[in-house]
């Protein structure tokens, strides 16, 4: 019988694709390889978590259906460059025992989760 063993991609309605693409590669590291961008993600150890949240939550904006959430090994300095570099970085960061957590938006008004587990 066959089973599900995981995530394959996440996808994301874009206006303008190419330049989105440009952005994440530039400010989050997406890497364009044969047909297809991806994360490079040679130290990940963690599962990759699969949430379902209400039509009212809040926790990511109403408008959109789906948010990245991105692994990093220091939240704090990606954090500080990407706001050097001009991206809209939310103030609010937390920490729990199970890892930080930053927000960035991209340029079509999407919020990404970045996530720093703990011990990294």
């Amino acid at each position: 019988m066959g089973s599900v063993t995981g995530i394959g991609g996440v996808f994301l309605r874009a206006n303008d694709s190419k330049a989105l693409y440009q952005w994440y590669e530039k400010h989050l590291g997406l890497v364009k390889g044969q047909g297809a961008y991806s994360f490079p993600t040679p130290k990940q150890r963690n599962e990759v978590l699969f949430c379902l949240f209400k039509q009212e939550d809040q926790y990511l904006p109403q408008a959109q259906k789906a948010m990245l959430n991105l692994i990093v090994d220091d939240l704090d300095a990606l954090l500080d460059r990407l706001t050097s570099e001009g991206v809209t970085v939310d103030p609010k960061r937390e920490s729990y025992d199970f890892g930080k957590f930053g927000w960035v938006t991209d340029p079509e008004g999407n919020r990404v989760e970045l996530w720093q587990p703990p011990g990294e």
